[in-house]
């Protein structure tokens, strides 16, 4: 049974690892309600044609379609990566209670990296950010993607 936040975040990872598979930067991101897993998703941009397919808006929409109402109050997303303004936006639309990721992203996180939209005032609604949950394992899934992609392009290059 999956009752701790490492339980719900290594879901998240395992989701993610689906995404690098298929070839999609490793981000995975599930909702839970009352302990329960009730949407799931992994980036799927590059699959899908669709630049809005990014594993936090996958889950939102799978837990929004299984609930019937597109407001996910009481609800917890863990998400493997620091969300970007995009999926913060989402986030805050949804009424998510809470947001657990792991790694952060300085180059395009919303909640707290690069800029904190869950701590803007101005915005109507605010979620409890908990971040860092098993970050090195998340991080490492991303680090050894990109490291894989530029060998390839290395391989590729020395071909040409």
């Amino acid at each position: 049974m999956h009752t701790t936040d490492e339980d719900f975040m290594r879901l998240a990872i395992t989701l993610a690892q689906q995404a690098g598979q298929a070839g999609e930067v490793p981000v995975g991101a599930i909702v839970v309600k009352d302990g329960v897993v009730i949407g799931r998703g992994f980036n799927t941009p590059i699959g899908l044609n669709d630049p809005s397919a990014h594993a936090e808006i996958q889950a939102l929409r799978q837990a929004a379609h299984h609930l019937n109402n597109y407001r996910l109050v009481d609800c917890t997303l863990y998400v493997t990566l620091e969300p970007c303004a995009m999926c913060t936006g989402g986030i805050q639309h949804a009424r998510i209670a809470r947001l657990v990721y792991g790694a952060s992203d300085h180059k395009t996180g919303c909640c707290g990296s690069v800029i904190d939209l869950m701590a803007e005032q101005k915005l109507n609604h605010h979620c409890i950010v908990s971040h860092g949950i098993l970050a090195h394992e998340c991080g490492k899934l991303l680090s050894d993607f990109f490291r894989q992609r530029r060998l390839e392009k290395q391989k590729f290059d020395a071909i040409s």
